[in-house]
């Protein structure tokens, strides 16, 4: 299948895609798509914080990672919440929202633990 390298690489552009996916999304939808005030742009700036791991995840810092592992889970509750309460079509981009979570932790956690075992194999034994 992959090797360690690969699949090291192939985890950081799963996660860096589904965070640029949930910033792109978040600011669609709030701006364009199913606004729930017509020109209103507060709820837009909900994707102002995940500008900030951007960075981090292109430098590929493993501190980044771990945190926004855990930052995700805000934006997930949202989308289930308004996937449950909204009507169609915001409910569709509320279950976007969710699933580019679920996609954001996953890669993030097996970034993680792919980069532990790829530093552990090279640490000599003594």
């Amino acid at each position: 299948m992959f090797t360690n390298t690969q699949s090291v690489q192939w985890s950081r552009a799963v996660a860096v895609g589904s965070l640029l996916g949930l910033i792109v999304l978040s600011l669609a939808w709030e701006l364009v798509l199913a606004p729930l005030r017509p020109g209103s742009v507060v709820l837009a700036l909900k994707a102002l914080p995940l500008c900030v791991p951007l960075i981090g995840l292109l430098k590929n810092r493993m501190y980044t990672y771990r945190w926004v592992s855990l930052m995700v889970w805000l934006y997930f509750t949202e989308g289930v919440v308004r996937a449950y309460s909204d009507a169609a079509p915001s409910r569709w981009y509320a279950l976007a929202e969710a699933l580019l979570c679920v996609s954001l932790f996953a890669a993030c956690a097996l970034h993680v633990r792919l980069r532990f075992k790829h530093a552990k194999a090279e640490v000599p034994a003594t």
